[in-house]
């Protein structure tokens, strides 16, 4: 349950939610990331910080570069959970 929390806290930021989105399409380095956010790449960096804390990105070395990519099993569970909570009664 705290895994699944801290997942749900990281997507809630915009940031972090258009980071998922975009890394759901490809894989990206923190560079290309802030230009398609249009943000600065420290920010970037920080936002990948706290997915990376919740298990829902990975970080690949390739070369001089890091590309990220979903977990994507982590965030089933959390859309798991989430609708799990409209079945209960």
């Amino acid at each position: 349950m705290k895994q699944i929390m801290r997942g749900i806290k990281a997507i809630a930021d915009e940031n972090r939610f258009k980071i998922i989105k975009l890394l759901l399409e490809k894989r990206f380095c923190v560079s290309a990331l802030a230009k398609r956010l249009d943000i600065s790449e420290s920010a970037v960096s920080q936002q990948l910080k706290i997915l990376r804390k919740a298990n829902l990105v990975i970080g690949i070395k390739k070369g001089y570069y890091v590309h990220y990519k979903v977990e994507k099993e982590e965030l089933e569970k959390i859309g798991d959970f989430i609708s799990s909570l409209s079945e209960r009664n």
